[in-house]
């Protein structure tokens, strides 16, 4: 096992902490670059930064990280649904309660959040080895938001993949059309209040039987 000697640790947290002020630059960067479309930021020591921004300023922030911290790799894109599963789905269940049941208040994470869906992207910089997460609440009466595939091409199958599984449209996007689901689907999967059936026809498949070792008894 490799042990760090204590200059080590120190050029690491140099490191971490130059990493930290980048971090900081880069919210205080796009603070200037959106004005009253930038809410708020959290920084992970070390780990990452958050940003989370009006839906007005959604494409305006893609393009301020692209253009003005060097983003230029689009990582991924995709929806967060903070309701708390009304059915109480979880891996030591072995089936959904069949009514729903009272949801715990939400929690929306890292920059915090007004809304129960979110929109979230994730930009890198190359060149920095730095990335940064976007995130934008979303009416729960109107969710749609700008698409980002004229700042990311890449951003086309994501967003698809969003309006299917969280029923969220993208306006102007060109294709919106099914990836995984039959056209005449009805539903948003990924959505926490949409029921998974099957786990009411037999257990959650993450549930095993394991064997037992040879003399050991059963509960």
């Amino acid at each position: 096992m490799t042990q760090l000697s204590s200059t080590d640790t120190d050029a690491t947290t140099d490191a971490g902490a130059q990493a930290d002020e980048l971090r900081e630059a880069w919210a205080a960067r796009l603070a200037d670059a959106l004005g009253d479309g930038y809410v708020e930021h959290h920084i992970i020591p070390g780990g990452d930064l958050w940003v989370r921004v009006t839906r007005d300023s959604w494409t305006d922030a893609a393009t301020a990280a692209r253009d003005q911290l060097g983003c230029q790799f689009f990582d991924w894109l995709s929806a967060i649904d903070w309701l708390p599963s009304p059915y109480g789905r979880d891996m030591d269940a072995q089936e959904d309660n069949p009514q729903p049941k009272a949801a715990d208040p939400m929690e929306q994470g890292h920059a915090g959040g007004q809304t129960r869906f979110q929109m979230v992207v994730r930009l890198y910089s190359i060149t920095e080895h730095m990335g940064v997460t976007i995130k934008a609440d979303l009416p729960k009466d109107d969710l749609s938001i700008d698409t980002l595939i004229q700042v990311y091409a890449g951003a086309d199958w994501h967003e698809r993949e969003a309006w299917e599984m969280f029923g969220i449209h993208f306006n102007s996007h060109p294709d919106l059309r099914h990836i995984y689901l039959p056209g005449e689907f009805e539903g948003n999967p990924l959505r926490k209040d949409f029921p998974l059936l099957a786990r009411r026809v037999k257990p959650w498949p993450g549930i095993v039987d394991v064997e037992l070792f040879p003399g050991e008894e059963g509960p």
